[in-house]
């Protein structure tokens, strides 16, 4: 791969039935799993390729709360305090560190939304902090006409490499039961509910069934009639080598977005750069979608058609429980990052900080991006699939309010009080004739 993530053992005994099964060994699926086991319940998690080995060991590493659209805050704000917790529950780092994240802008409009939106936020419970000229030069460097900014400092960094590993780690030594290369070909459906999964080393039984596949959650769900509307976004991140301490914690001015690593190096991004390969599947859903391309949101995304029409996340086809399934076709997405990015970012990282004059790029990466029409995601029990949840399309967001996400979805599936208003996560709010939100604040 691209990128490297931390090795998880998997587990010895395969299991023929469990309380819940969940599909994909991102940081959704094991955070989930990872509070299930926590709770007591027998849980499976199943991942075709390694835990971490797509979107979440390949995202920028924020821990994010400042700039949520409202109806995530809730989520993010307990997400942290997931985060906060878990290297003591489980006896392992997860390159956890609250230094806060610091936005710089040369735009008076972005001052205006990030007052307005900060005033709201504060009445849920998070407060951030408007920065002058003065201290936002002071924060983030004198190299640009900076008008403002904004501090959160309660949010975080953490390393993608370390945590889904972690946290799998963790569900497995609650008694989880962990496999890798093992894909789930489909559902085990008796009398119009789930009764279990098909692997493709065989059949398990289970009442209850979390798909968390990110990328691949749609073309999965279609099987059963499940209309998940979802476009995956290319994007693009690289790691420098190691170099002077510029910054604390996450950096984002002029579109450049900056993490500071554990090792010493930098992760380094452009904000809302990316691509979308046309397939059957965003092409589907693209009127659903036509909120989110008139904003500002998808003006930098680029449009291409290749391959990836006929074979991956988004084609189309159908396939039996007993063949081969597109997952097991593709074990792992890892798309190569686009130079162009590369090349753009790190002239403006060396613009805006001088002193990293000589740092070079160590590699660059791409990741699939699963993305919903409003950029919010899904967590829902579906109405025609007794006893099938989803928790997917968190739109590049799912590494930061992960923990939270899982907390959520484990309350859920187990029929418990909920901590936040679960209603703008159904998948109901894209059904035909519902109007759709246009994007807020990411």
């Amino acid at each position: 791969m691209r990128i490297s993530v931390n090795t998880v053992a998997d587990s010895e005994t395969f299991p023929s039935a469990v309380d819940v099964i969940v599909i994909g060994g991102g940081i959704i699926g094991t955070s989930v799993s990872y509070e299930l086991a926590k709770q007591g319940v027998s849980v499976a998690l199943f991942e075709k390729g390694v835990i971490g080995g797509e979107q979440s060991g390949r995202n920028w590493g924020w821990v994010r709360q400042q700039n949520r659209d409202l109806y995530e805050l809730p989520m993010a704000m307990r997400s942290l305090q997931r985060w906060e917790a878990l290297s003591g529950e489980i006896g392992l780092d997860l390159g956890f560190s609250r230094q806060g994240i610091t936005y710089g802008t040369l735009s008076e409009a972005d001052v205006a939304r990030w007052d307005a939106w900060g005033k709201q936020a504060k009445q849920i419970g998070f407060v951030s902090h408007l920065l002058t000229c003065k201290e936002t030069r002071e924060r983030i460097g004198d190299q640009a006409q900076w008008v403002g900014g904004v501090w959160s400092p309660t949010d975080a960094r953490a390393e993608p490499s370390m945590a889904a590993p972690a946290i799998a780690t963790g569900a497995k030594n609650l008694g989880a039961s962990v496999h890798q290369n093992c894909a789930v070909r489909g559902l085990d459906i008796t009398g119009g509910r789930v009764t279990g999964v098909w692997t493709e080393r065989g059949l398990v039984k289970a009442n209850r069934v979390i798909c968390c596949g990110g990328a691949w959650s749609s073309r999965f769900c279609m099987q059963y009639g499940v209309e998940l509307p979802s476009a995956n976004i290319l994007g693009t991140a690289f790691k420098t080598t190691a170099a002077p301490e510029v910054i604390k914690g996450c950096i984002s001015m002029g579109g450049l977005c900056i993490r500071r690593r554990q090792d010493g190096s930098y992760t380094v991004a452009l904000s809302g750069r990316g691509q979308i390969d046309l397939a059957p599947q965003n092409i589907r859903y693209a009127t659903k979608f036509y909120p989110m391309y008139r904003s500002k949101i998808a003006k930098k995304l680029k449009v291409r058609i290749n391959g990836s029409f006929f074979n991956g996340p988004e084609a189309a086809g159908s396939w039996s429980n007993q063949g081969l399934s597109p997952f097991e076709k593709i074990r792992v997405l890892d798309p190569a990052g686009d130079p162009a990015i590369v090349q753009e970012a790190m002239q403006m990282l060396v613009q805006f900080y001088p002193e990293l004059s000589g740092i070079k790029v160590d590699h660059a990466w791409g990741g699939w991006i699963d993305t919903t029409p409003d950029l919010v995601p899904v967590i829902d029990e579906m109405d025609n699939v007794p006893g099938l949840f989803i928790a997917s399309g968190f739109s590049g967001h799912g590494f930061g309010i992960g923990p939270g996400a899982g907390l959520l979805c484990a309350q859920m599936v187990n029929n418990q009080p909920l901590f936040t208003d679960a209603e703008p996560y159904s998948l109901a709010r894209f059904a035909k004739g519902n109007a759709i939100r246009e994007p807020q604040m990411m």
